[in-house]
């Protein structure tokens, strides 16, 4: 797992804000809205639908509210047009970001997401500069106390391709486009999991081990999560776990 997925999940469980809770609402309606405007309303055709739907679900958006996304992405309802748009940077000490976001102005948000980074010691990159690090994966977080072998067993036919330990955690990772079955699988089996999504995975991390360091990388990565008009941040920086439940206050 990332440093990024880890602190995101630290800040999950300190208990979301009503503010925060509402800002992740908003982010998982827009991408169900712009997953069924770009590939149709029906998730049993449309693959990412069927994961952003499956997102929202996850974190308790109301069906009614979902079913609003989806009407407003294929036209049946009115709504806003947004656009997709994946920014490249560096955050301090060499850290690669990938910011993705989704917006109904371009040159505000660019503006925005570069002025975010210039003052909190970060860079926007050229295109391409950046998300050559990354890969795109299906990762589903699995509690360490279910045995390595009952989850390659569940999953392993229907897509899965690697199981690795991250501290309390299994991270299984597939394709993509396989995480539905492999989602699937897991519940036909009875296994729990805490998380299952598409995510951008590093090839590499940059290792930060004083909080100083940590401390100003997590600042950049902190601001562009809170800026509305972003949906995900990926960056390849990892803090050790002490270091990193240190910081969480």
């Amino acid at each position: 797992m990332s440093g990024h997925s880890k602190w995101a999940t630290i800040k999950h469980k300190k208990g979301a804000a009503d503010k925060a809770r509402g800002k992740l609402f908003a982010k998982l309606i827009r991408q169900v809205e712009v997953a069924a405007r770009e590939g149709g309303g029906d998730p049993d055709s449309n693959p990412t639908l069927r994961t952003m739907f499956q997102k929202a679900r996850d974190n308790s958006v109301p069906l009614d509210t979902i079913e609003r996304a989806i009407k407003r992405g294929t036209g049946e309802l009115e709504g806003v047009t947004y656009e997709q748009i994946t920014y490249e940077g560096y955050a301090p000490h060499g850290v690669a970001v990938l910011i993705e976001v989704l917006t109904d102005n371009r040159n505000r948000s660019g503006s925005d997401i570069r002025s975010l980074m210039k003052k909190h010691g970060g860079s926007i990159a050229e295109p391409g500069a950046v998300a050559w690090q990354f890969d795109r994966k299906g990762v589903v977080e699995i509690p360490s106390s279910v045995s390595e072998d009952d989850i390659m067993l569940a999953a392993l036919d229907a897509g899965a391709e690697d199981l690795a330990a991250e501290g309390d955690t299994w991270r299984l990772s597939c394709a993509p486009g396989d995480l539905p079955a492999v989602r699937q699988a897991l519940e036909d089996a009875a296994i729990g999991f805490e998380s299952a999504d598409v995510t951008m995975v590093p090839q590499n991390t940059v290792g930060l081990d004083t909080a100083e360091a940590a401390k100003a990388v997590l600042r950049v990565i902190d601001a562009l999560d809170d800026y509305d008009d972003v949906q995900d941040v990926y960056a390849n920086f990892d803090i050790p776990d002490e270091l990193l439940q240190s910081l969480e206050t």
